[in-house]
């Protein structure tokens, strides 16, 4: 009986172990994603915009690409996306393209989105994650400069200025 218990609580260790060990390396593996670093290649992705557009980001070679990862429920993203619609109103027509991608949320929500703030740009859903997992996001909203050659010219994370946002689409303009 004693030697049963005793295999018994050695077994219930052993997972317990093997648990703990889990989520300390899955967490260490999540806190040391590798952002997409500056000068290396923009990870190629293909989303569909909200209008059934298909969008692939090697297709902009030529252009500067401000991609920007949003959700509707984030109180920075909501405060930046007018200066994001304005400042594309004034680079477009110079070879600067915003394409905008929400994470994970319905179309119901993301079109109620665009409505409120009355966004022109291409606005995508990254519906499993994959986009946001190629270029490393842990936190929205964030935003990569992508010059003309298709490389990371720079990224950030955190809230805009409407100053900023206009710095950064000067920055790509091809």
């Amino acid at each position: 009986m004693k030697k049963r218990r005793l295999i018994m609580r050695s077994i219930i260790l052993a997972i317990l172990v093997a648990a703990v060990a889990y989520t300390l390396y899955a967490n260490f593996m999540k806190d040391h994603a590798q952002k997409v670093a500056v000068g290396n290649q923009a990870p190629d992705f293909v989303l569909t915009d909200m209008q059934g557009n298909k969008h692939r980001l090697s297709d902009y070679k030529g252009q500067g690409v401000f991609l920007n990862f949003w959700g509707t429920w984030c109180p920075p993203c909501k405060k930046e996306m007018p200066y994001i619609n304005n400042q594309y109103h004034q680079f477009k027509d110079q070879g600067v393209q915003v394409l905008s991608i929400d994470i994970q949320e319905s179309e119901l929500a993301v079109n109620q989105f665009i409505a409120r703030y009355k966004l022109d740009f291409p606005v995508m859903i990254d519906t499993d994650k994959e986009v946001m997992t190629a270029y490393g996001i842990d936190q929205l909203p964030a935003t990569f400069l992508i010059d003309k050659d298709g490389k990371v010219v720079k990224s950030t994370t955190g809230e805009m200025s409407e100053d900023m946002v206009r710095e950064y689409m000067e920055k790509i303009k091809p």
